[in-house]
Formats: C-alpha cells, sequence, structure tokens
C-alpha cells in the first residue's frame, strides 16, 4: 500500500533523512522505531505532505503522492494521529469529531463505542480533556476519516499505565477491522505484541527491518540502536 523508496527530506537546507525506507501493507501493523532525534517525525511528516521530500521515492497504491499536500494524501485514505494529539481546544468533542469527517464506516456512534469516554464527555471543549482523553479524540477524529492506513506519532507517549493499556487495547482492535497501522512508540513489549514488523531508523537512515520474532530475539539490534 505505501512504499518509502530511499527518501530524503529535513528542513530548508538541514537534511533530517538520508534514505528511509520501508512498506506497509494492506492490514499490515508496521512499527517504525529508532532514538529521539533519528528522523521518526520527519518520516511522518514526509508522507502526509507536511514536509517536502529531498529525493527518494514515496507511492501510495503504486502512485507518487510526493508533493501532494495534506489533504489530498487525507483524501487518499491516510489518517494521522500526530505527536501531541493537537486537537481542536475550544470545539467540543463531537465537534472535533465531525470537524475532519467522511463518509464511511467510522461513525460518531462507532467512536463512542470504541471509546465511551468521549461520549461522556462530547460536550467538554477539548481543552477540557486530560491528556489520555485527548489521545483518544486525536485517534477518533483520524477514524472519523475513514482511513485505509492510519499513522500514529507516540500513540502512548506521557500517557498513565491504565490509559496507555487502554489505548493499546483500541489498536489491537482496529487491527482486527483490517485498517493497516504505521506507529511510533517507546514501548517494545506492546509493540511485539502488535506489530507485524519493525523498521528501525539511526541518524536517518533505515538501518533494520524485521519481524517481532526477530526484534523479541535480538537483543544486539535493541542494543545497539534502542539502547535497551
Amino acid at each position: 500500500m505505501l512504499v518509502l523508496d530511499h527518501v530524503q527530506g529535513g528542513y530548508g537546507e538541514t537534511r533530517v533523512l538520508f534514505d528511509v525506507s520501508l512498506t506497509v501493507n494492506a492490514g499490515e501493523v508496521v512499527a517504525l522505531l529508532g532514538r529521539n532525534g533519528m528522523g521518526k517525525t520527519t518520516t511522518v511528516r514526509s508522507i502526509m505532505g507536511l514536509q517536502q521530500l529531498q529525493g527518494g521515492r514515496l507511492t501510495l497504491d503504486g502512485a507518487s503522492i510526493a508533493g501532494e499536500p495534506p489533504y489530498r494524501i487525507a483524501q487518499r485514505g491516510i489518517g494521522l494521529v500526530p505527536e501531541g494529539r493537537q486537537v481542536f481546544p475550544t470545539l467540543s468533542v463531537a465537534e472535533n469529531l465531525v470537524a475532519t469527517a467522511r463518509p464511511g464506516a467510522w461513525t460518531l456512534e462507532r467512536i463512542y463505542a470504541l471509546f465511551p469516554r468521549l461520549h461522556e464527555r462530547r460536550g467538554n471543549a477539548g481543552r477540557q480533556l486530560s491528556g489520555g482523553e485527548q489521545q483518544m479524540l486525536a485517534i477518533g477524529r483520524a477514524l472519523m476519516t475513514n482511513p485505509r492506513l492510519l499513522i500514529l506519532d507516540e500513540a502512548t507517549e506521557g500517557l498513565a499505565p491504565l490509559i496507555r493499556a487502554e489505548i493499546w487495547a483500541c489498536l489491537a482492535t482496529l487491527k482486527q477491522t483490517g485498517v493497516a497501522i504505521l506507529l511510533i512508540d517507546k514501548t517494545i513489549s506492546a509493540l511485539v505484541e502488535l506489530a507485524d514488523r519493525h523498521v528501525i531508523l539511526e541518524k536517518g537512515v533505515t538501518v533494520w527491518t524485521g519481524n517481532s520474532t526477530q526484534l523479541a530475539a535480538g537483543d544486539d539490534v535493541r542494543e545497539r540502536y534502542l539502547h535497551i
């Protein structure tokens, strides 16, 4: 579905991505790993058209999406849960969810079934929610675009343990629905359970790709590139 082939990019004259290659197949969960500052968020921004590519190839369903504006990329079926959540602070939960909604299987009722807490807080403004509730809202808002591929940047960062567990359970449920997922997170134990494949970045370069069994057994890989 999604292919990054030797992608290069950065900010102005500052190069961050030097050689990033990864694929996400339909219905697959792929984890994008690496220490802080290795290019994970820049990779996500490049996929979404928020960052201009400086080289390489970026395709969705075999067609190039390099240079397309973010709204076009979203319309093609990619939903983003950005780092820091970025919910609309003055809109209610319900308004946040319908603001970018597109027709499809994901409706308000289905989001509320997935996250009952959002139904309870549906009249509250985004700024009145806890961090965990904002993350649920950010995921729900992305799902309301009815994507075929969902991208999550720091899926559970800064959340309380009980909320993290709820988010991981949600992602496991989403995997069963057949939506493809590309996610960034530091919780290796949860990623090994959820993801089909893992891609590690080191200084803007793809340095390792493998499945969960290989990552769990690869002590040298985790120590070298993830420092764990």
